[in-house]
């Protein structure tokens, strides 16, 4: 490429990557909103996590439309054209989880009552964090393509779907003991789900993140312990 249009596709791939990471942000902004609005059962909270959805939808497009652009004009190869594609992934998972928080955020709407048991509390609480945690993380990792930091968010993958089954199956209990909770107990089954599609999707950033750096795609043998579906 020439000086100047080597400049120019530089600042194009910055002005992206750039985006990414804001979205990055505003996605676990969103995320820890509707967490914390589902824990205390703050209605008007959750109604600002649902408002707030909208830029993340809009940053998606954008990021899109510029990764797609630019690989037409500049027809990128190898590295460059990994880190182009790899954005768009990465910033379809945020828009995912922007999603996720928001599904929570209705939830808690529906919901309308605080949490009573105790060890239910915890539980959600001990998945939120955790989630959280991988979240920020993997974020970190891709924004300084550290493989080594991504590879642990893939490892706990399987930490969060043990502790999604254990709400999982704390909540049916509550169900069959007294059927008045089965109302309550029902969002929350939804809730503490799209907290685990939430970890799963910043495993596929982490697994995007080894696609940039490698060149090659991990093989669909990520640890799982989520048995919510053999619960019974």
């Amino acid at each position: 490429m020439q000086e100047h249009t080597l400049s120019s596709y530089d600042e194009q791939l910055g002005a992206i990557a750039a985006d990414l990471n804001e979205m990055g942000r505003m996605a676990w902004r969103l995320t820890a909103d509707a967490l914390e609005a589902l824990g205390s059962s703050d209605a008007a909270k959750a109604h600002k996590v649902i408002e707030a959805d909208k830029p993340i939808d809009e940053m998606q497009h954008r990021i899109e439309q510029q990764a797609v652009l630019t690989i037409a004009k500049y027809q990128p190869m190898a590295v460059d054209l990994r880190v182009l594609v790899a954005a768009m992934r990465v910033a379809n998972d945020l828009e995912r989880v922007g999603d996720l928080a928001k599904n929570i955020a209705k939830r808690t709407i529906a919901i309308d009552a605080p949490l009573r048991s105790q060890k239910l509390m915890t539980s959600f609480r001990q998945l939120s964090k955790l989630v959280l945690s991988q979240l920020e993380t993997v974020l970190a990792a891709y924004a300084a393509r550290d493989g080594e930091m991504a590879a642990g968010v893939r490892a706990r993958d399987g930490e969060v779907d043990a502790i999604h089954t254990s709400v999982f199956r704390e909540l049916l209990t509550y169900m069959l003991e007294d059927t008045r909770n089965i109302a309550m107990c029902t969002h929350l089954l939804f809730c503490a789900k799209n907290i685990e599609r939430i970890g799963d999707h910043a495993t596929n950033v982490a697994e995007t993140l080894h696609y940039v750096l490698t060149g090659e795609m991990l093989e669909d043998d990520r640890p799982k312990a989520d048995a919510s579906s053999e619960a019974s």
